[in-house]
């Protein structure tokens, strides 16, 4: 068992349906509340984290272009999406006792603050949870690249991706029982395999910043804060040992 934390700062990717819970749509705080717990947990082992979270559960901008919509238009919405989530979930780190902060990629003032690198790694060496909303302020990109571009800005030693299942498998297991499940991969070999972990651009942004990617079931509860004390169920993505 590790003593002490395996990353000092990372960077939490949640996709907006785990947000959902049960539900067909909208935000179930008790889901939320719990990943706040995570995060608190990982607080308390004196990690920094930054957090991004997806908008899937509210809107997704990709299915107004499969209908004939604008895409560009559906993409801001969805980054509207992005900043109700992240409201969410400060909402519930505070009611947690985390201190906890929003920086949006698109200025709404009256609501959170302006994304800046600079404040976003002050923030950070202050022990602040900072949240990143608005995806990366720009249409065609998804909140996956924001995730990668985000912890590369804020210097993060790794990128935890909390999805459905618990790591990378060669295939959907829910779907295939024949699956293959890895403990470890490189990103060149996600790549070339064309596993769907995350989009390309996110995982070429974090090959090229070497920086490692956890994925993890993000329903399983204390799975961040075990997986920090070298413990916990996942798959490294990393293209070094």
């Amino acid at each position: 068992m590790t003593q002490h934390p395996a990353y000092r700062r990372v960077l939490l990717k949640a996709s907006g349906e785990a947000l959902m819970g049960d539900q067909g749509f909208g935000i179930d705080v008790s889901v939320v509340d719990r990943i706040a717990s995570d995060v608190k947990e990982a607080r308390e082992m004196g990690v920094e984290v930054g957090v991004v979270i997806g908008g899937g559960n509210i809107f997704r901008g990709v299915a107004v272009a499969s209908k004939g919509g604008d895409r560009v238009t559906g993409d801001h919405m969805g980054m509207l999406a992005t900043v109700i989530n992240s409201l969410a979930l400060r909402t519930s780190l505070i009611k947690a006792g985390v201190d906890a902060v929003v920086l949006s990629a698109i200025a709404m003032p009256e609501l959170c603050e302006s994304f800046s690198q600079r404040q976003a790694t002050a923030y950070m060496n202050e022990g602040k949870v900072v949240i990143f909303a608005g995806g990366t302020g720009n249409p065609f990109f998804t909140t996956d690249s924001a995730a990668a571009l985000r912890a590369a800005e804020i210097g993060a030693d790794a990128l935890f991706k909390g999805t459905q299942v618990d790591g990378v498998y060669s295939a959907d297991p829910k779907k295939d029982p024949t699956a293959k499940r890895y403990d470890r991969i490189t990103h060149s070999e996600v790549l070339k395999e064309g596993l769907s972990i995350m989009d390309t651009a996110a995982i070429a942004l974090a090959r090229e910043n070497n920086i490692p990617i956890i994925v993890y079931s993000i329903h399983e509860t204390g799975g961040f804060g075990a997986i920090l004390r070298g413990e916990g169920r996942c798959t490294v993505v990393s293209d070094n040992e």
